[in-house]
């Protein structure tokens, strides 16, 4: 049974490079920038989606004076119907061979020459041609959408939204999702966080990643109330009660009232001089510091910072052979370890005074009552997911400070694990998505370098860790991480340059620019990048208790018989 899909217009030219041009046959009221249709072929489908609407006349006369009034209604409908007219632009994407009708010799041929190692399966590829003129036009129905993107209820499928026109679930494939760093963007008052709880949802209800949240503002953790409607937001570990571990960071800090599981502490010979310098912006360091923290260091060891930590700024009095008296540095001074040290005494000094700001951090500590830190990585690895919300401290510095030393501690695990593995034949490590919220503070041009965030993205998927980056300003995150990403999810943007930063890399990307800038405020989104077969706008799943009776209940699974019994053709029997 061929399926019937709702016809739209039909072909009449274009091309690979210039995207395919359509005459509609219907209303330009029906269609909208982003819808997904199918061009069909013989034994092809094309695949693409639709980038502009231009209304056209056979002679611009037509156009320009207006009927109704000049002729009777019949005689301005008829001259409406040939000499007006609306085209689509199509970006063409992906073909599928679907083979000759059923009931012909010809497929019976075809099928044979598949079940017989003759001729490979069907499966999606990138355009290569084009069809010919006056090939049919339709929208995409949910076959076409579950054959390119995955059918709902299918392991690993998780329904991030559906398609505007028709409302047909749109997946993104876990799997895939977790293999590469990936972003979600969108400007202020766009539904980043909710966008973001409907993705790490899937990602804990599906289990095959640990997920480590670095909650700057205590979001996603425990239940919380939504800014702008007031209405309760669902916190994560609500719905994963055993699978979820809230950390707050400090000793005895609760979050939005609630006890965490358990709380971080660093003790103070976890602090490289490496971390302060990343810290250079936030703290305002001058380029001396790099030699008075590698002296620190060597004097020191691993126990700089506290050392540093118990230095005073104190003098004595003195009086030399001549009996004449003066200040000297005292003992236990950064004055005089500076002195014997060889080390220019302002600039410790100067270095000691901006320290300051994190010599008083009740989360850091010289004796830890428990390595929370390795707590953190045990759960993680034990297949928990952890969620670090900061508390009190939503600062930026602790934000940079923490956030940077924790993965670095993690990066190191997941690597000596990943060597044992590949070495020894020992387990192979989990793999795991860290989440940073306000990535541009850690990933801008000039953090990049220096921060452990930059080296995951380049290089720490061989390593099973993977980035996702939430942020509202994409522009400001260093182009070298942003063509690291995979799948990027983006609600509206209003800056260009914003919108060039998410684009960037991507085919086809000066037909998507209109279309990403015209996406409702709220609650539609463009899925592009790696992770998807081709970019669509579509409009995102509410974050409500329907989401979670639908992810948590399960649902009816098709099959890939199904879907490409549905697309015209029948997989072999038995």
């Amino acid at each position: 049974m061929q399926i019937q899909r709702k016809q739209i217009g039909y072909l009449v030219g274009g091309g690979l490079k210039e995207n395919f041009r359509v005459r509609l046959t219907v209303s330009p009221q029906e269609i909208q920038e982003g819808a997904f249709v199918v061009l069909q072929s013989g034994d092809w489908n094309y695949y693409g989606i639709v980038t502009d609407i231009q209304l056209g006349a056979t002679d611009p006369r037509f156009a320009d004076e207006q009927m109704e009034g000049r002729f009777p209604a019949h005689i301005s409908k008829a001259l409406h119907g040939q000499t007006l007219y609306a085209n689509l632009e199509v970006l063409p994407n992906l073909m599928l061979e679907i083979g000759p009708d059923e009931s012909t010799p010809e497929y019976k041929t075809w099928r044979g020459m598949i079940d017989a190692g003759l001729k490979d399966e069907p499966r999606i590829l990138p355009v290569k041609n084009v069809p010919p003129h006056h090939a049919i036009v339709s929208l995409a129905d949910e076959a076409d959408i579950a054959e390119i993107f995955g059918a709902a209820g299918e392991k690993g499928n998780f329904v991030i939204g559906y398609t505007r026109e028709q409302n047909h679930p749109v997946c993104i494939d876990l799997d895939k999702f977790v293999q590469r760093s990936s972003g979600v963007f969108g400007a202020t008052g766009t539904g980043k966080s909710f966008l973001t709880r409907l993705v790490l949802a899937g990602l804990m209800h599906y289990n095959k990643a640990s997920v480590l949240v670095l909650d700057m503002h205590n979001e996603y953790g425990f239940d919380d109330v939504a800014s702008d409607t007031k209405n309760p937001v669902t916190g994560l570990k609500t719905k994963f009660k055993s699978k979820v571990r809230v950390v707050g960071l400090g000793s005895g800090s609760t979050i939005r009232g609630q006890t965490p599981d358990f709380n971080l502490e660093i003790a103070t010979s976890d602090i490289s001089t490496a971390d302060i310098e990343t810290l250079s912006r936030e703290l305002n360091l001058k380029d001396t510091t790099p030699t008075t923290l590698n002296a620190l260091y060597m004097s020191f060891r691993e126990r700089w910072f506290a050392e540093f930590r118990g230095m005073n700024r104190e003098t004595v009095t003195i009086e030399d052979e001549r009996g004449k008296r003066k200040e000297v540095p005292a003992e236990g001074s950064v004055a005089k370890w500076a002195d014997d040290n060889g080390v220019n005494v302002m600039a410790a000094e100067a270095l000691h005074d901006k320290l300051r700001r994190l010599f008083g951090k009740s989360y850091i500590v010289e004796n830890l009552a428990a390595d929370s830190v390795k707590n953190i990585i045990d759960s993680l690895e034990n297949g928990q997911h952890v969620i670090l919300s900061y508390g009190e401290h939503e600062s930026d510095l602790d934000y940079l400070l923490v956030s940077n030393l924790l993965t670095r501690k993690i990066r190191n695990a997941w690597e000596h694990k990943t060597n044992e593995f590949r070495t020894h034949g020992r387990s192979e490590p989990r793999p795991l998505v860290i989440v940073v919220e306000e990535a541009h503070k850690l990933l801008n041009r000039e953090m990049a370098a220096q921060t452990t965030f930059a080296t995951i993205a380049r290089e720490l998927r061989k390593y099973y860790v993977t980035l996702l980056i939430v942020d509202q300003r994409p522009s400001q995150i260093y182009d070298e991480v942003m063509s690291q990403l995979g799948t990027r999810i983006s609600g509206w943007l209003g800056d260009e340059d914003d919108i060039h930063a998410v684009l960037s890399g991507l085919a086809g990307r000066d037909a998507l620019r209109g279309m990403l800038a015209r996406l409702q405020p709220k609650e539609e989104v463009l899925l592009l990048g790696w992770g998807v077969p081709m970019p669509l706008p579509i409009r995102s799943r509410r974050y409500d208790e329907k989401f979670w009776k639908e992810l948590l209940g399960g649902g009816t699974k098709r099959s890939q018989e199904q879907n490409l019994k549905e697309l015209g053709f029948y997989t072999a029997l038995g």
